[in-house]
């Protein structure tokens, strides 16, 4: 509404801009007001002419037009027009402004010995700083207007249907600087200030393979808005790996990638259920244009819990050369000999020659064509050389479908460019995706604080093993697909799923309760996932978060540890602030919650906040542990049963009254054991499957059922010798 929105712009107009560069939303609001009241009629499509002389045609009320000086469309789409240049004006005088600061500190960086002027270092750090937040609150400046034009545009149309224009106008907004503008060369000039500040240098390559290493790769969903602000956090950090382009470097390269399938989609599905030694393979090119040079890449699945790491492996090609690969009639011998006359070792060769000709080999065996293309502009930032922290940032991400097209007998590998795709071959992602990897080694095993404090800023949106090529065949090819990952149903890409055909495998929302029962609750696609909602960054169709969920924050992650550990004081990172003690008093546990901790009330509240798969890892074995424990205490608590049940069957007559005493106390025993047993599996397996970090064990309950066995045990003991004893007593009376 009106006042909701423009209350929304009024609290957060930036003060160094003050309220005229933004958008008049309440003056164009009024306008369409007076635009609705009078009802003006729609314009006649179809003829070809008019009279100056005959008066304006009825309302849409079928009422005469009053007078030609009254409110028409005109003064609306006239007010558009100088809001419009206004924003775009203003967008540009800021960027200029920019520039020139940057270009100050520049110059000033040229004529300093940094190293041994720290007070100069921390003057040009706190200026730059202040650029790059003058530079977000552009961008929250170019989005509050962008929004503010979306919104008052479809009121206008809900309101004046007689003549829409949104369609128009938001056409000519993506057209218009100030929201088609490039500015990353503001970036790429702030990324090189922070790396000098920082002094910068390549890293030796280490050759100590004792060295103990932690890897790790996760990735992230990033809203639109919040791209600038992330790349920000980055870069101070770590500069950015800069691309030269047609107009100059920039901050960010396309990269295109054909993946190549068969009929049945078996790597797709392979690399969807984690098949280990499940391959992809593609062809990848950089740049816009044709491509000169192509890469073949196999990627190889490892499973990380079995010592093994995923590995990456290619080799490149002409562009000219990628149909002989294809077709198996690449000359892999002469290519070999080509290399060794080059200077290549002949090892360098050998394992060339290896990976060449198990690729092309695969390529024929399983029949793979062309069938997926991923396409974005990928950003990089990395100290040269050093692998101890990599991150990129892929935005304008879209996948392609390969299949539809006449390829000529093999001789055409990918699509034409200058033909169009039909939407149902192409769908665009609504999000930008962050990697982070890292390769800790050493003693010191723990990430960087800042890229804790990146994950923890509640801008990343972490989707385990999110895949670009799953989620392409996934949405574009939905007859050929037998499961689906489970994103899918998230709700923020519902829409752009619909929108290239392929809601199909989403979850259907015009289902009755009892039709949902019949189908079993499992939607109306393959595959889908209704048990793993829970990963959901936005949550599914039916639990909705998109307007409130947050990404990964401190106060989340405090939420996600456990509170025990809190309230003991445990030595580590404290993801609580102080203002938060009220999270640890959500009901007193009694006796039982304290011997049995699956019977705690803090158990709700962490099953209620799911821990990002970063902060605890899940390997397939532990499945089984919970398992294996799960029947060694179930076979403990029937071995006992038995013991009972045999002394209550065999006791003598002599000893039967004290024996059933001692049976029926192991009875209990025994199925306390058994109801512990399950209790602790169903509780733990539960917190397996919600990642929930913290200590999974109970250290109290087994020492509970033990040392009351062990009491029973021991009461026995005194009995036989009270017995014996007494037995001696009477034998030596006689």
């Amino acid at each position: 509404s009106k006042m909701k929105y423009k209350q929304h712009l009024t609290e957060n107009i930036a003060p160094e801009y003050g309220p005229e560069p933004y958008l008049a939303y309440g003056e164009l609001d009024d306008i369409i007001r007076q635009l609705s009241s009078k009802a003006p009629a729609s314009a006649d499509q179809v003829s070809r002419a008019v009279s100056i002389s005959a008066p304006p045609p009825t309302n849409a009320r079928g009422l005469p037009t009053m007078s030609s000086a009254e409110f028409t469309d005109e003064n609306f789409f006239s007010k558009m027009d100088s809001e419009l240049t206004k924003v775009e004006k203003h967008t540009l005088e800021v960027v200029t402004d920019l520039r020139a600061q940057i270009r100050e500190i520049e110059d000033e960086l040229q004529d300093f010995d940094l190293i041994n002027d720290q007070t100069t270092v921390d003057r040009i750090q706190a200026e730059t700083d202040a650029i790059a937040e003058k530079f977000l609150t552009l961008e929250k400046y170019v989005n509050l207007n962008f929004m503010g034009f979306h919104k008052i545009l479809k009121k206008h149309d809900k309101y004046c249907p007689g003549n829409p224009c949104k369609t128009f106008y938001v056409s000519r907004m993506h057209s218009q600087a100030w929201v088609r503008g490039d500015y990353s060369d503001v970036v790429v000039r702030l990324s090189a200030i922070y790396s000098a500040l920082r002094d910068d240098t390549a890293a030796e390559e280490s050759q100590d393979a004792s060295q103990s290493f932690l890897r790790s790769t996760a990735k992230y969903w990033i809203k639109t808005e919040d791209i600038s602000r992330v790349k920000y956090a980055v870069l101070r950090h770590l500069p950015v790996f800069l691309q030269k382009t047609s107009t100059g470097e920039s901050d960010s390269q396309l990269c295109n990638s054909v993946y190549l399938e068969n009929d049945q989609l078996e790597l797709y599905h392979n690399r969807l259920d984690k098949t280990p030694g499940a391959i992809a393979l593609r062809l990848r090119w950089y740049g816009s244009g044709d491509p000169d040079v192509v890469f073949v890449e196999r990627k190889t699945h490892r499973d990380r819990w079995t010592g093994e790491t995923s590995v990456k492996e290619r080799f490149a090609i002409k562009e000219n050369e990628v149909k002989d690969v294809l077709g198996g009639a690449y000359l892999i011998a002469q290519k070999k000999r080509e290399m060794l006359e080059k200077g290549a070792s002949q090892e360098e060769a050998d394992d060339w020659e290896l990976l060449a000709s198990e690729i092309c080999q695969v390529l024929q065996t399983k029949q793979l064509v062309p069938t997926m293309r991923t396409q974005y502009m990928r950003t990089a930032f990395q100290i040269p050389f050093d692998q101890s922290v990599r991150v990129s940032l892929d935005t304008n991400l879209c996948m392609i479908s390969e299949r539809g097209y006449d390829t000529k007998g093999g001789k055409y590998w990918r699509r034409d460019p200058s033909k169009m795709i039909n939407h149902t071959e192409i769908t665009r992602f609504p999000h930008a995706i962050l990697e982070i990897k890292l390769e800790l080694k050493g003693g010191n095993l723990v990430p960087p604080r800042w890229v804790t404090d990146l994950q923890n800023s509640g801008m990343l949106y972490e989707v385990h093993k999110f895949s670009k090529y799953i989620h392409g065949c996934s949405v574009l090819l939905p007859e050929d697909v037998r499961c689906v990952p489970y994103w899918v149903d998230d709700v923020s890409v519902r829409d752009s799923i619909i929108a290239s055909g392929g809601g199909r495998i989403l979850i259907r929302t015009d289902l009755s309760d009892g039709e949902k029962s019949k189908m079993n609750n499992a939607g109306a696609g393959p595959g889908a996932n209704q048990a793993c909602g829970h990963l959901l960054p936005f949550g599914d169709v039916e639990h909705d978060r998109s307007k409130t969920a947050m990404g990964r924050s401190a106060t989340s992650a405090a939420a996600a540890m456990d509170k025990i550990q809190k309230k003991k004081g445990t030595p580590g990172v404290n993801f609580y602030d102080a203002d938060d003690e009220e999270i640890g008093d959500e009901g007193e546990d009694g006796c039982c919650s304290w011997i049995f901790p699956f019977c705690s009330n803090q158990n709700s509240y962490h099953l209620s906040d799911v821990a990002p798969t970063s902060m605890q890892q899940i390997e397939p074995k532990v499945f089984f542990a919970n398992e294996r424990t799960y029947m060694h205490w179930l076979h403990q608590g029937i071995t006992l049963y038995t013991i009972a049940s045999g002394i209550l069957a065999f006791a003598s007559k002599g000893e039967e009254s004290w024996a059933h005493w001692y049976a029926m106390a192991l009875l209990p025993i025994s199925l306390g054991f058994c109801v512990y047993a399950l209790h602790v599996f169903l509780w733990r397996a539960d917190r397996i499957k919600s990642r929930v970090p913290g200590s999974w064990d109970d250290p109290r309950g087994a020492m509970i059922l033990g040392g009351s066995l062990v009491l029973v045990l021991v009461i026995n003991f005194l009995a036989k010798l009270f017995v014996i004893a007494k037995y001696n007593s009477i034998k030596s009376d006689l």
